[in-house]
């Protein structure tokens, strides 16, 4: 029994090459000491902010990061993943630790965007780091390893943040700058620098030729759309998702906290293996359209009432963690499928820059909608985009151009 369960796990992770093991392991450490975006509400409260100002702060975050996923995919292709990723990282800790010396409200909005803008440049140029040095046969997987580094690291540093939160704030900051910058140079001395462009692979599942602008492909386009769609429904899981949890089905913060954990270990241990068993078998819009309805699914199960609290909420977080695991890893392999290699920073900028918009728009307007239609109206027009946006992914494989 444990045997074909053991090569199961060993076969879902054979086959990448060394160097995205070591680009994982920079992720893992870099995201361990990111922490303070976590607490950054509460940093702004503890410094005597409204809780409408520290909102501000968030959005301005985000406004950063659509400037820097944009100024990485452009700089990427000009310059080389290479730097970007290495400056990203380093200057980012340098900001970092100049946010945690900041102390009127001016100046952190001045710093958070700053940061944010070099912090996010990092993504584009990491996307087409990946697939620089894998092939097309295991880029999914190797955006999986990535991502699986990137939980890991998120659950790790949010963990270390709570602790050093209690002891003093600036700890955060300082900490978070020196991780970077750390990540920075074992980025520099462990992972080689390409010796030339990656040779040009077709993408697998993809019927539509890649062209050499990212905004003049239109089949790409529209894909940035419903991707805008799908995030905006996929970030309410750490937005309006808890409050719901709280105000109305009465869990514990303990229990709220134990239920958000089991998406990540879902994550770590059976991603890898459903990217591995899936690859190949299904296009991946068609996987993209299943993960999405999936997702329809867990929130439409969120008005199910008359089952106990805890049992539901524990279903949902099955059923949309899954819907996840199915849908996202293939997002990063479609889109850098339809690249060349002179011109992937511009689509991983353009992807990265429909992730954050979802996300500035997203972190008020659940909650707006909540107040606006009640939770059980929200759950409603949520599943409502889902279904939405399921369908368009499968209108979208239909196109051949």
């Amino acid at each position: 029994m444990l045997q074909p369960v053991a090569k199961l796990y060993k076969d879902s992770y054979a086959g990448l090459s060394r160097e995205i093991w070591l680009l994982s392991l920079v992720m893992l450490i870099n995201r361990s000491g990111t922490m303070v975006l976590a607490f950054m509400t509460l940093y702004c409260r503890h410094l005597g902010f409204s809780t409408a100002e520290a909102g501000w702060v968030v959005s301005v975050y985000g406004l950063g990061s659509i400037a820097g996923a944009y100024l990485g995919g452009k700089l990427s292709d000009r310059i080389g993943f290479y730097p970007i990723q290495f400056s990203a990282l380093f200057l980012g800790g340098i900001c970092f630790i100049l946010l945690g010396q900041m102390e009127s409200y001016s100046n952190i909005l001045i710093m958070t965007f700053l940061l944010s803008m070099v912090n996010e440049s990092f993504r584009p140029a990491n996307a087409t780091a990946i697939a620089q040095y894998s092939t097309a046969q295991n880029r999914t997987q190797a955006f999986s390893l990535v991502r699986l580094a990137i939980n890991l690291g998120w659950g790790v540093g949010s963990a270390i943040g709570g602790i050093l939160a209690s002891l003093d704030y600036h700890w955060l900051f300082l900490t978070d700058g020196i991780t970077s910058m750390f990540a920075s140079f074992l980025l520099l001395f462990l992972l080689p620098r390409p010796k030339r462009i990656g040779h040009e692979e077709p993408g697998l599942n993809v019927q539509a030729e890649p062209t050499q602008k990212a905004h003049h492909d239109k089949i790409f386009m529209r894909f940035l759309g419903l991707q805008v769609l799908f995030a905006l429904c996929f970030f309410q899981l750490f937005t309006t998702v808890p409050m719901y949890l709280k105000e109305g089905l009465h869990l514990t913060e303990y229990n709220i906290g134990v239920l958000m954990a089991l998406n990540g270990l879902m994550i770590a241990l059976m991603e890898m293996i459903l990217v591995f068993r899936l690859e190949g078998r299904y296009s991946y819009l068609r996987l993209m359209a299943f993960g999405t309805g999936m997702m329809a699914a867990s929130y439409f199960l969120l008005n199910l009432t008359l089952i106990p609290s805890f049992i539901l909420a524990l279903l949902f977080i099955i059923i949309i963690t899954i819907a996840e695991m199915i849908a996202m890893p293939f997002m990063n392999t479609y889109y850098i499928s339809r690249s060349t290699a002179q011109c992937r920073g511009e689509y991983a900028g353009l992807y990265t820059m429909a992730w954050s918009l979802a996300q500035v728009i997203g972190s008020g307007s659940g909650a707006w909608l909540a107040l606006l239609l009640g939770f059980k109206g929200l759950w409603i027009f949520l599943t409502a985009i889902c279904i939405i946006t399921a369908f368009g992914y499968l209108k979208l494989g239909a196109l051949k151009k």
